[in-house]
């Protein structure tokens, strides 16, 4: 028994395997959030010097005994950290980050917490939020939009708000502002999700969405390389 025959027979590696899942998947969620990675990103932020040095040597072949499956190092962040990667070579090669308008509603008292969270959710993964501010009125928050120059948006409000309001600019992005993917932040109400999507909402982000799953897929609707 003991630690040695655990590791032998797989036991050990099968536990931690299971935790890591586990954990990765709250990470993936931003249930579990890493400060400066999954919460208050900072997309402009230097880039640390490392010092290079000589990969570690392999390990020396056992001339016999029993074979122990090696445990392999990760870290949590990966994931966010292979999304920023993306956005950083595609600001490289083209000069800009992928980009996603924050497109409030109603007053800061309104779209703030939302717009926060938003603007978290999105950076966390090499997404730049842009805009954020008051509009007065639908035709005001096209204007912003195509200002922007972004084919993303995501509306941000209450959902008070968003019950008078998002069907409305849902479709003044989608047929006056050129907006080709259009996220509504919070959860819609089950009486209200049809007729959002219908309007022209293609996405609800909220607590407990797959945020690695959601920005994966919009990089690459951006044309960002994987």
């Amino acid at each position: 028994g003991g630690v040695g025959a655990a590791l032998v027979a797989g036991s050990v590696q099968e536990t931690i395997a299971t935790a890591r899942g586990a954990r990765d998947e709250r990470v993936r969620r931003r249930k579990e959030p890493i400060t400066g990675v999954s919460e208050f990103p900072h997309l402009d932020e230097a880039r640390v010097a490392l010092d290079e040095r000589p990969a570690a040597p392999a390990p020396t072949p056992p001339l016999g005994g029993e074979r122990v499956t090696r445990l392999a190092p990760a870290r949590i962040a990966e994931p966010f950290e292979r999304l920023r990667d993306r956005s950083d070579a595609h600001l490289a090669a083209t000069g800009l980050r992928p980009r996603v308008v924050l497109a409030c509603l109603g007053t800061e008292a309104d779209f703030t917490a939302r717009a926060t969270w938003s603007r978290a959710f999105f950076e966390a993964g090499g997404v730049k939020a842009l805009g954020g501010g008051a509009h007065d009125g639908d035709a005001a928050l096209v204007a912003e939009v195509v200002h922007q120059g972004a084919d993303a948006a995501i509306l941000c409000s209450s959902d008070a708000v968003y019950a008078e309001r998002a069907e409305a600019a849902a479709r003044a992005l989608k047929e006056r502002a050129g907006v080709k993917q259009l996220f509504l932040a919070g959860r819609p109400p089950a009486d209200r999700e049809a007729a959002y999507r219908a309007a022209g909402v293609d996405a609800f982000v909220y607590v407990g969405v797959d945020v690695v799953a959601t920005l994966e897929a919009e990089l690459a609707r951006q044309g960002v390389r994987a």
